[in-house]
């Protein structure tokens, strides 16, 4: 009756590589971050390749150069609804709109001020 032993899941090792390009093997031997954590105390999460864990290391701050700062905000556009060109178009569509708007009223104001008489066709009158 030889029965194969189940291992438990802290008994299990891990191959490959693990996460953030630690060594393969064990969880526990990996390199730890040591910043100060709120608490004061060292945290001990497994580092990355600048040193620190995902908590403390932090993603990049953002480009610095006037090219990455432009590339970033081509990446982010997504419509152009916003743009200043786009809000500057329609200030300048709206106010012409406007414009039209009041002319057509002050025409059809002439329009209703005229008392036109109008001819009568075969006993129809004409609206």
């Amino acid at each position: 009756m030889n029965k194969k032993r189940e291992a438990k899941p802290h008994e299990r090792r891990r191959r490959g590589w693990l996460k953030y390009n630690n060594r393969p093997g064990d969880f526990s031997r990996a390199a730890r971050c040591l910043a100060r954590t709120r608490r004061g105390t060292p945290c001990q999460a497994p580092a990355m390749n600048n040193g620190r864990c995902r908590l403390h290391g932090g993603k990049s701050t953002g480009p610095k150069t006037p090219e990455g700062i432009e590339n970033i905000r081509k990446a982010h556009l997504k419509h152009g609804e916003y743009t200043k060109e786009a809000q500057k178009e329609r200030k300048e569509f709206y106010a012409l709109l406007r414009s039209l708007s009041s002319t057509v009223k002050e025409i059809e104001g002439e329009a209703c001020n005229l008392s036109l008489k109008l001819p009568r066709l075969s006993g129809k009158q004409v609206k």
